[in-house]
């Protein structure tokens, strides 16, 4: 191991000071009317965001993040890829940005969950939430009969798991049908930090719990087509909460298709 890499350790693992991640300005006005962050989903990158970013108005400030992990941000393979961790590195990397507004977080699956993380944390710091296609889950629990939706998606989580050479395989092929968004990257150099991001941010969450305790207003959007999203779980939360609100548009669960211009339209009506 270099000695540049055993230093890297010692401050990241052995001392926990969290990693600060790669980021680009999409764009950057002298005087914007507010800032939006972007935090991409699993597999994915800050370029997930792309489309969307072409259709939002120019005169606000528009940066991408990408998560521990992925993309251009450090890829450690000891890191437990959990929306903790996650989220105590987007916190470091937004302090460094000084940001003259509190930035409004948009998250998609992955991201929508460690935004959920960022705002239980450091709530003081962000405006508002808006989570898109977010995978809530109730906390599993081990018991007899039918199974619920949760323990099932979960079950399709643990299956993908398992079998690491089919997602290198079959993401080319979900890019060229236009089924996945195409920054999605899943090779030997991501596959282990999408396998740890999997099963800690994902399959074992408290999300469900920690969205119920936030103040922050929250946007949700998600896809009447999107079969890892529950519902259910979507729709109490708006009826229950009233600083969240829900959004159910006729898409899957990636943004790509009309689901980029719906999005793109929604953050346009949260600017004041």
């Amino acid at each position: 191991m270099s000695f540049r890499r055993r230093v890297s350790t010692l401050t990241h693992r052995y001392l926990r000071i969290p990693y600060t991640l790669y980021t680009h300005e999409f764009q950057s006005p002298k005087k914007p009317r507010a800032t939006f962050v972007f935090i991409h989903g699993i597999g994915n990158t800050l370029h997930s965001w792309d489309a969307v970013v072409k259709l939002m108005p120019k005169d606000v400030r528009v940066i991408g993040i990408d998560l521990l992990g992925f993309g251009k941000s450090p890829k450690p393979q000891w890191a437990v890829y959990d929306a903790k961790t996650q989220a105590r590195s987007v916190g470091v990397t937004l302090l460094g940005l000084r940001m003259a507004h509190q930035p409004i977080l948009v998250g998609h699956s992955l991201g929508a969950l460690v935004a959920v993380e960022v705002a239980k944390r450091y709530g003081l710091g962000v405006r508002r939430l808006v989570l898109c296609s977010p995978p809530f889950y109730k906390p599993e629990v081990v018991k007899k009969g039918l199974r619920s939706s949760d323990d099932m998606l979960r079950e399709l989580y643990r299956a993908a798991k398992k079998f690491p050479e089919q997602l290198e395989k079959l993401s080319p092929m979900a890019v060229k049908l236009g089924l996945a968004n195409k920054s999605l990257t899943i090779n030997e150099e991501t596959i282990g930090s999408y396998i740890a991001a999997l099963e800690a941010s994902i399959i074992n969450q408290t999300s469900l719990e920690d969205v119920r305790k936030l103040k922050v207003p929250i946007d949700i959007l998600y896809g009447a087509l999107d079969p890892v999203v529950i519902n259910k779980h979507i729709t109490t939360l708006a009826k229950e909460k009233d600083n969240i609100s829900a959004t159910r548009l006729m898409a899957g669960h990636e943004i790509v298709g009309r689901y980029v211009k719906s999005l793109a339209q929604y953050l346009s009506t949260l600017i004041n």
